[in-house]
């Protein structure tokens, strides 16, 4: 018959209980160890796995009681039988309380014995089995809901991206104003994981657009009160359209708080200074830049020297000192900051 691969501690400080108890398991096809007091029984636990312990309550030292304790603490997938010469059934109680799988009494009627192992290490092998299930279960729908909310958002980016082939005026920006964006938040030294998000960003930074009438977006005379507060909506209308697929909420907040001014003037909550998401400032920048070297319906594009002026007199007003630091020091190096053909 194959060795059972459960591990069973006996832990007693008689001799002559361990080795009956040895004896009856080693015929089960049961791994057995045997400690002849707590301290003993710790260093088993710890070197060799033990699947399920028998343990006596009265021993000199630590208590089994006590044991019991340390090693529900310490290793909670280990079941633990007690085992006593008495039938004090508050002592059974208490024992189960602090998470023993059964109580037997000596003398032993092996028969109970046997049985009380199995139905332990059986209770043991479906909790284990249980969680495992749970855990996979977990994984498993994490990755689905991963792909679901990747096919959204790549369902959005390429929405927003037909969008703006639709129109050949902001075509591009998106893509643009990512790797802008991205460049500053490189110079800023900030993680993979913000930068990644940042990028993400900006690429979708205006799919409230897709709420905003064609007439207006394409208006060549300069807006009407009406028609720019439309226009303003687009911030707000980005965040609700991506609330429900995007759990990052830093993306979330770089889309509704882009077109907010360093001074407490923009759109739409009108917040200032590092009130402001450092997304939405950096996004704030690099959409200018794009916007000013890039063909717009009332204008022709101007070169990056203009727009470098342009933003650099905003300096403090409309942009965050810093990302505007950043975004210079990095121009040199940056072949997105060139003049567009």
């Amino acid at each position: 018959m194959a060795q059972n691969p459960d591990g069973i501690l006996i832990v007693d400080d008689e001799a002559s209980v361990r080795h009956l108890l040895h004896e009856l398991l080693v015929k089960k096809s049961y791994r057995c160890e045997e400690a002849a007091n707590s301290e003993e029984a710790i260093e088993k636990i710890k070197c060799k796995p033990i699947s399920l312990v028998i343990l006596d309550i009265n021993m000199p030292g630590k208590s089994g009681i006590e044991l019991l304790a340390e090693i529900k603490a310490n290793h909670p997938d280990t079941a633990v039988i007690m085992a006593t010469a008495t039938t004090n059934l508050s002592t059974a109680i208490s024992c189960m309380k602090q998470g023993a799988y059964d109580y037997i009494t000596k003398p032993f009627n092996l028969d109970e014995v046997t049985l009380s192992v199995a139905r332990a290490l059986e209770k043991r092998k479906l909790e284990l089995e249980n969680r495992n299930f749970q855990k996979y279960l977990k994984q498993k729908i994490e990755q689905q809901a991963d792909k679901i909310r990747e096919s959204f958002l790549n369902a959005i980016t390429a929405l927003a991206y037909a969008l703006e082939a639709k129109d050949e005026y902001t075509s591009g920006h998106s893509q643009r104003v990512a790797e802008i964006s991205v460049s500053i938040a490189r110079e800023l030294g900030l993680s993979r994981q913000d930068i990644a998000g940042i990028r993400l960003a900006g690429l979708i930074h205006d799919i409230g657009k897709i709420g905003v009438r064609a007439s207006v977006l394409n208006n060549p005379d300069r807006l009407s009160d009406v028609e720019f507060q439309h226009i303003m909506t687009h911030s707000e209308l980005g965040e609700h359209i991506l609330a429900p697929i995007v759990e990052d909420e830093q993306i979330l907040r770089a889309v509704r708080h882009h077109h907010e001014r360093y001074d407490g003037t923009g759109y739409p909550n009108r917040l200032s200074g590092k009130q402001i998401p450092l997304g939405a400032r950096i996004l704030a920048v690099a959409d200018t830049y794009d916007a000013i070297t890039s063909e717009r319906p009332y204008r022709k594009a101007m070169d990056s020297r203009i727009a470098f002026n342009i933003i650099d007199g905003c300096k403090g007003s409309q942009f965050d000192p810093e990302i505007i630091d950043a975004f210079f020091k990095n121009q040199e190096n940056s072949h997105h900051l060139t003049d567009k053909p």
